[in-house]
This record gives structure tokens, sequence and C-alpha cells, in this order.
């Protein structure tokens, strides 16, 4: 009788085992969802609009997506293209104090705080485009948001005062370009070229002349131009940034180009405004005898442009595409050039 007993037993034994495991690979991807889900929900990176709360944020998570993080990386990266093209910015600075208050600074301090303003001026439009973000979906109340702002603008204006009165007077001016931008009755977003234009300074003209400021103590004329070729490049890449939101601001009137244009028309205008910034900055390189510096970042633009054919088929769903990939060459182009009036 026991060996029948063992033959009975020893498939409910495999079939237990084999439950576990499955049990332990779906535990498995489960946790690999919620840290995906934590991840693109505290970055900023859009969201599907039907997506459901599966996962529940904790208050430094909640905190971290009304700041959102991925809008920090160019504005940082404009700061230390500025501090490489002031001349005494090396390896060895990377350990200084000022450095890494620059860093927050640029980063979570002042772009938190335009991108807080922009959640709170635009919660009934993110409502339509958005309505994952903190404030429509009820995350984060209208007063928890004032007290948040409130705290973060002062934060960052004491450290901006720390560093360099040059600074501090950019960085004032750059809260109140994000009044401006948002804010009703000017809203600068409605008005087609204004909203983009005045973005593409706070986010890298600004931050390239600070970060020049507090190394060199003053600005050079190389520095300016650089600086306004690439904001120009930008307004480009703003455009792009556009194509997420064309619903509501249909809705509500605001007239960026995708409105007011189209999709297509839209798309082939920031490709254009993209590249034509990218080519007067390697111009400028010719101008001033750096000729292997203009010839890389004209090779730079060669990859863009084969994305930026690839994006204007389908602007709408390949706008964070086209973003993700292209932004790398344009951002190394702008490194190039700061490497090139260093001297």
């Amino acid at each position: 009788m026991m060996p029948e007993r063992s033959e009975h037993f020893e498939p409910q034994n495999q079939a237990g085992k084999k439950d576990l495991t499955q049990k332990r690979r779906m535990q498995l991807q489960n946790s690999d969802f919620a840290l995906d889900e934590r991840l693109a929900r505290t970055s900023g990176i859009r969201e599907a609009k039907d997506r459901t709360k599966s996962v529940k944020l904790t208050k430094f998570e909640l905190l971290l997506k009304f700041l959102k993080p991925i809008t920090w990386i160019p504005v940082i990266w404009s700061f230390v293209c500025g501090a490489v093209a002031s001349g005494v910015f090396g390896w060895a600075n990377l350990m200084d104090v000022k450095f890494w208050l620059g860093i927050l600074l640029t980063g979570p301090l002042a772009t938190g705080v335009c991108q807080m303003l922009n959640d709170y001026f635009d919660r009934d439009l993110d409502a339509i485009n958005e309505p994952t973000r903190p404030i429509p979906a009820g995350d984060i109340s209208l007063r928890d948001a004032t007290i948040l702002i409130s705290i973060w603008t002062l934060i960052t204006v004491v450290v901006a005062a720390l560093l360099h009165p040059f600074v501090l007077a950019h960085v004032i001016l750059g809260i109140i370009n994000a009044h401006v931008y948002s804010a009703n009755p000017i809203k600068l977003k409605k008005r087609l070229w204004w909203g983009n234009i005045i973005v593409a300074f706070s986010y890298l003209v600004y931050p390239w002349l600070s970060g020049e400021v507090i190394y060199r103590g003053s600005l050079t004329a190389d520095s300016i131009i650089i600086a306004l070729c690439y904001a120009f490049a930008s307004t480009g890449t703003m455009t792009v940034n556009d194509f997420k939101s064309i619903e509501g601001d249909m809705r509500v009137g605001i007239r960026t180009l995708p409105v007011v244009y189209g999709e297509r028309k839209a798309a082939i205008i920031a490709a254009l405004l993209i590249d034509i910034g990218q080519i007067m900055a390697a111009l400028y390189m010719f101008a001033i005898g750096k000729w292997v510096n203009g010839v890389l970042i004209i090779g730079f633009i060669l990859p863009q442009v084969w994305l930026q054919v690839q994006f204007v088929q389908s602007p709408r769903t390949r706008d964070v595409w086209y973003n993700g990939i292209a932004q790398n060459f344009l951002v190394a182009g702008m490194l190039v050039c700061a490497l090139a009036v260093e001297a």
C-alpha cells in the first residue's frame, strides 16, 4: 500500500511546488511593475490617461512627482556647460560646495518651483491632459500646494543668494517668468511663440550664464552667443513638448504651434528651429576658429535629422521617443561649444 500512496502524493507535491514557483514569479513581476510604476509616476514622464493608481506613492514620492525631476536634467546640464565655459572649472571643482549648491539650485529648487507653479496654475488644463498630476488627481490640495510652493521658493532664493547676486537676480526673474508663463491674465503659453521663448531662456540661458558667473565672476560674449543659439534650438524642443497637450489646449484656447498649425506643420517647424539653432552654434565655432568643434556639432545634427523625419510622420505618438533620443545629441553639442570657449 505504501508505494501506491507515494505515487498518489508525488504529483500533488510537484503541483504544489509548481504553484509556489508561479506565485513567486508573479510576486517578482508585481514588484518589478510597482518599481516601474513608481519611477514613471515620480519622474514626471507622461503617463497614460487611463492608468489606474495601482501603486500608492509615499509623501516623499508625491513631492518628487510635484517637482517633476525629468525637467531638472536640461537645466542642470546648462549650468554645468556654463561652468565649463568659464575656463576655470575642472575635475577638481566637482567637489566644490558651490558646484553642488548650483546643481541643487538649478535642478530640484529653481526648476522644481517653476514646475510646481505650472501645476498650480494649470490644474484645470491638467485635468484634461494629465489627470494623474498631483493636484487634479486630488493627491495634493491647493492649500498644501501653496504651502509647498512658498517654502520651496524661500529655500531657492536663499541658496541663490549664497552663490552670487547675479544668480539671485536670474532666479527671481525665472520665478517671475514661471508666473507670467502660466498665470492669468498674461499666461504667455497662450500666445503662440512667447511661451516657448520665455521657457527657453529660463531653462537654458539663465543657468548657463549663472554657471559661468559663479566660477569666472563675469560674462563673456562667447557664452552669451552660444547660450542664445541653443535657446533658439530649445524653442523647437518646447514645441515638441506641446504635442502631449493638444486636446486640452484646444479646449481652453491655448494657441500652441500644434494647435494653430496642425500636427505635421508644427512638427516641421519644431525640427527647423532645433536644427537652425545648432547650425548657428556650429557657424559660430567656425567663426572663432574652432573648426573641429563646429564639425562635431554638425555631426550631432545629422542623426537628429533622421529622428525628425520619423517624428514628423506621427508627432503625437513619437514626441517622447524623439526627445528621449535626440536630446542626447543636442546637449552633447552644448558641451562641445563650452569646451571650445573655455580656453
